[in-house]
């Protein structure tokens, strides 16, 4: 009995098993052939080492990052990162991470069901992130990692990721032009005020599309190769900032420094590519099996995907929300510095993807000052934001990086403030999070009938 309880624990307590299970049971639930169902479950297990390997990569080009940048403006410095944070996180949270993402995948599917906000997120590795950003916070408010915290992680995941995508589709409908596809993204609600700035500031009649783009830079819509050449650049001018004798005699074991601070940004490319194709892996058996069974049980219901089907409808805005959104971000670092806080240096990912879609959603309905304008706004979030998610985010804070977009820091903020309150607080805030986007879906459908 004891041998059978210590496997039982040891399983829920090995990630990459428990996720290639979960994968299983969406497979066997899907009646698929065991060839299929080996296969998934196989390939979800080594999905999920293959991102814990890409954590330790991360982690090795983030530290030294962060050594000369404190040497350099004795200062701390904190690199937005989904990736790296989770995948730093998912070291410790891993399993009731995966249990949690289990758990909210059900509660979108339920409220999709029977609410008037019929929206399938599908962007798995979205939700693997505020699975994990979830379970961090209620671990560090002190509720532990039972039952407890997986019923009320799902509770606010899945509610989340019902609400965000309908805050998004007004523009989303005048981006493409229809209404069949959604956003399932985590910078929707920076996207929506992007936006909301758009339409009541900008002017819709001069489009972002109207300015013809140079093909020599459109190389810097390839998000991998925007992120090698700007952490190059930056780890360059840190390094020369830092100087060389700290650099080789500290860091680099010798090595030149400016071949040290290339090598480091190449690493951080290398281990975001890593944790990318880990996450592909795990959830390429896990989100086909919950979309198939969701599609039949949600009729009318929209898919809301990852943030890259919208570039094609606006490429310009795509490569101009990039580089506004760099650029404030760079000032706001600076900003940082001269007031002595916690340094948040521009993160390429979240500045690529983010910016990117906040210019094209400012754009719908504002034309290109719109576009700028929303960008702008969206930049100024997820540069100052994490600042105030730190404090909440227990152990984790200690780290050199944090979460970036907009859908990790305003929810993780409001609840990790709860959670200080207690938990009494925290899971009232909770359910009455669940109870409000219910109450909304109920007007919405008055209002549409009307």
């Amino acid at each position: 009995m004891d041998g059978i309880q210590n496997l039982f624990i040891s399983i829920v307590q090995t990630p990459a098993l428990l996720v290639g299970l979960l994968a299983v049971l969406g497979l066997l639930l899907q009646k698929k052939n065991g060839t299929a169902v080996v296969q998934g479950g196989i390939k979800t297990f080594a999905g999920f080492l293959i991102l814990t390997g890409g954590a330790g990569i991360l982690s090795n080009s983030l530290d030294p990052f962060a050594k000369m940048f404190q040497f350099a403006l004795n200062v701390q410095g904190v690199v937005p990162s989904n990736e790296a944070v989770v995948a730093i996180a998912l070291v410790q949270y891993g399993s009731v991470t995966a249990l949690i993402m289990f758990v909210g995948m059900i509660v979108n599917i339920l409220l999709s069901r029977f609410t008037n906000f019929k929206y399938i997120f599908l962007t798995g590795q979205a939700m693997l992130y505020v699975s994990c950003l979830t379970a961090v916070i209620l671990v560090s408010a002190g509720i532990g990692t039972g039952i407890r915290t997986i019923l009320l992680g799902g509770i606010f995941e899945g509610t989340l990721l019902t609400i965000t995508p309908a805050l998004c589709q007004p523009y989303m409908r005048a981006i493409t032009g229809g209404d069949t596809v959604a956003m399932g993204h985590t910078g929707n609600i920076g996207y929506a005020v992007s936006g909301w700035f758009g339409e009541h500031f900008g002017n819709k009649a001069h489009s972002t599309e109207d300015i013809n783009v140079p093909k020599s830079f459109s190389f810097l819509r390839d998000s991998t190769v925007s992120i090698t050449i700007v952490m190059a650049v930056v780890y360059l001018i840190l390094a020369l900032l830092t100087g060389q004798a700290f650099v080789e005699s500290q860091l680099s074991n010798g090595s030149n420094y400016l071949v040290f601070a290339v090598v480091q940004a190449g690493t951080f490319a290398a281990g975001f590519a890593v944790v990318l194709q880990g996450v592909r892996m795990i959830l390429a058996e896990i989100i086909p099996a919950f979309q198939g069974i969701a599609m039949r049980l949600v009729p009318n219901s929209k898919p809301a995907l990852d943030v890259p089907i919208i570039f094609p409808y606006a490429p310009n805005a795509v490569l101009l929300g990039f580089l506004i959104s760099f650029i404030v971000g760079t000032l706001s670092m600076l900003a940082m510095v001269a007031m002595h806080t916690v340094v948040i240096i521009p993160g390429v990912v979240g500045h690529f993807f983010c910016g990117a879609a906040a210019a094209i959603y400012g754009n719908a309905k504002g034309g290109r000052r719109g576009a700028v304008i929303g960008t702008v706004i969206n930049s100024l979030l997820i540069s100052w934001l994490p600042l105030f998610i730190l404090p909440v985010l227990g152990n984790l804070s200690l780290a050199s990086s944090t979460f970036a977009d907009t859908d990790y820091l305003i929810p993780g903020i409001l609840l990790g403030n709860l959670g200080d309150l207690g938990q009494t607080a925290l899971t009232a805030g909770i359910i009455a999070f669940l109870a409000l986007v219910i109450i909304m879906s109920r007007l919405t459908g008055k209002t549409s009938a009307e």
